[in-house]
């Protein structure tokens, strides 16, 4: 029966009570025992009717709950089947069932579709840059679309007009930037004493051991990456809006917040500053005038401290101050944008590393960056 018949049923006996007592109040008298006996004919159809619909609710919500339960179960269970292939593949890879469990790349690799889900997640928890940017989890090659050029003109405008009088035309130019597919690496060597081990967490430890290759290979170029035919183009490289300190050799205050100020107002929402451990140990010694540090103590912040206000995150992939060197980044990191495959390859090398008593384990990925947005992001670099 459907839902619809039934709410059309429900109104029609609603409408039909309405008249009797219409028709009662109309005639200023109690309803009669026949208007009595027939209204409450129509009120237990429409209580049948309701119980009709709930139940009809039920036993949908039920079939959802089901389907849901059940395309979980089946996603748990594809995970646990890929694990445990995984995990025999890393330890005998001559009897793993590759071809039935996982996929297998051009190279011979094989592509755990789960696995490489957890590397993934894991770089991009492990690589706040990489987090932070714009990210594309696609292969092959990607053509990012950008419209109008404000230095050149080229964005369409608004301005006032008068009547009879033409309006100046400016017209819009569609470009594009490309991210393309270089193909990166993270050897990993586990000892056969632990792979031996079947108490050992195999598939654990060679998932963290390449996410942290990957990421620390990855938070590097998207730092310094030259954007050369073959390599990632990293945030110093790519950035043209460039600060310089006003002293040769050195950082003030003063610098810092030109750095900030040349981010326009509608990006500073999600702005972060970038430098070395070794630059923020010298920007903290920084006072204002009445003694208050401008490197401030933040617990809440995620990486505990904040700079005029914004979060504060170190790494070593940051040049140091030094004369010419691009010391510090400061913007939203969505003007980055990166893209890395999903398809996470890996390969094992059983004899290359057999006189070492280890396996080696390769993950092959697909990567570039380049930064699109250029408004978003800018560098502070110290005076020659």
């Amino acid at each position: 029966m459907k839902l619809k018949y039934l709410t059309e049923q429900r109104a029609e006996n609603q409408n039909k009570m309405q008249e009797i007592l219409n028709l009662a109040k109309l005639e200023e008298r109690a309803m009669s025992e026949t208007e009595i006996s027939e209204f409450n004919e129509l009120k237990k159809k429409i209580e049948g009717i309701d119980v009709t619909i709930r139940a009809t609710d039920e036993i949908r919500e039920e079939k959802i709950e089901m389907s849901v339960e059940n395309t979980d179960k089946i996603i748990e269970d594809k995970s646990k089947i890929e694990k445990r292939a995984f995990e025999q593949y890393i330890r005998n890879p001559e009897r793993a069932d590759t071809p039935n469990n996982m996929a297998l790349g051009d190279n011979g690799a094989v592509i755990p579709t789960t696995i490489a889900k957890k590397i993934i997640e894991q770089i991009k928890n492990i690589c706040p840059i990489y987090s932070m940017a714009e990210i594309y989890n696609v292969k092959g090659t990607l053509m990012i679309p950008y419209y109008g050029d404000k230095d050149n003109n080229e964005n369409v405008r608004c301005a006032y007009a008068t009547e009879f009088t033409d309006l100046t035309s400016y017209s819009g130019k569609f470009t594009s930037i490309s991210l393309s597919s270089f193909l990166a690496g993270a050897l990993t060597k586990v000892s056969r004493s632990l792979i031996n081990n079947s108490q050992f967490n195999i598939v654990g430890f060679v998932t963290r051991k390449i996410s942290e290759a990957i990421a620390e290979f990855l938070e590097n170029e998207l730092i310094n990456g030259t954007g050369t035919n073959t390599t990632c183009q990293g945030v110093l490289t790519g950035a043209t809006n460039v600060v310089t300190t006003s002293t040769t050799g050195a950082i003030v205050a003063d610098d810092l917040i030109d750095l900030q100020e040349s981010v326009i107002d509608n990006f500073q929402s999600n702005a972060v500053f970038i430098m070395n451990r070794a630059t923020r140990a010298l920007i903290r010694k920084f006072k204002d005038g009445n003694g208050e540090y401008f490197l401030n103590r933040d617990f809440d912040s995620n990486w505990g401290y904040r700079l005029l206000g914004k979060p504060v995150y170190t790494t070593d992939s940051m040049p140091t101050v030094s004369t010419g060197a691009k010391a510090i980044i400061y913007g939203d990191l969505t003007g980055l944008s990166v893209k890395l495959s999903k398809g996470v390859e890996i390969q094992v090398l059983n004899e290359l590393y057999a006189a070492q008593h280890a396996v080696g384990i390769v993950g092959w990925v697909e990567i570039d960056s380049k930064v699109t947005e250029q408004q978003k992001l800018a560098v502070l670099q110290i005076k020659s």
